[in-house]
């Protein structure tokens, strides 16, 4: 019995990381400086609805073991008097807090992701500022955007960037005096999302 409660655990807990870790990625990216990797779980974002589900149900079946009317031979058998930590409601209760955190990472990565750092603007020449929209494969939460945002936000001459998932695209205003598009792109790319072509 103590077996399964800890593998019932360890699997919601697993499916929810599996779930969100296409999310996790990017803010630890941005955290680590390795903004290299923060594409790298990308794929995981099509089996999202799938691990949800998986967790919710693997937790669905942990609560009913745990909450279901002891059998006639379970109270004869008094073997569970005193169950361990592990065996425990409570734990049952972290372990379900743990899941509905890590599946709702997506909701709050912005908050624990740095934001990127605000730019001085110096005055510009209206003939030299351009702006110019990429189509981006591979973003699927704010924590892609906010990758993509910081990197782009490193070049000399970005006067904004936006990076907006949902519509898979990089809207970049900058004085083509200090920066090109070439360098742009080469900054999105370093991300690894890529980078289909002007909109």
């Amino acid at each position: 019995m103590k077996s399964t409660s800890k593998s019932l655990a360890g699997a919601s807990i697993f499916s929810a990381f599996a779930a969100s870790l296409c999310c996790i990625t990017p803010v630890l990216a941005i955290i680590s400086g390795a903004t290299g990797i923060a594409a790298s779980f990308a794929w995981l974002d099509t089996f999202r609805p799938f691990l949800i589900g998986l967790t919710c149900l693997v937790l669905a079946w942990a609560w009913y073991r745990a909450l279901r009317p002891k059998t006639k031979e379970e109270l004869e058998c008094a073997c569970d008097e005193n169950p361990s930590f592990f065996q425990s409601k409570k734990f049952l209760g972290i372990v379900t807090l743990l899941s509905g955190l890590l599946l709702a990472f997506p909701n709050y990565a912005q908050v624990i992701a740095p934001s990127p750092v605000d730019k001085e603007i110096i005055l510009v020449s209206a003939d030299e500022v351009q702006f110019l929209t990429w189509s981006i494969k591979g973003m699927t939460c704010d924590g892609c955007e906010i990758v993509v945002e910081n990197e782009v936000n490193k070049l000399p001459g970005i006067l904004s960037v936006d990076a907006v998932y949902a519509e898979s695209a990089v809207y970049v205003k900058f004085d083509e005096s200090k920066t090109n598009p070439e360098s742009i792109v080469a900054a999105i790319s370093k991300t690894g999302y890529v980078v289909l072509g002007k909109k």
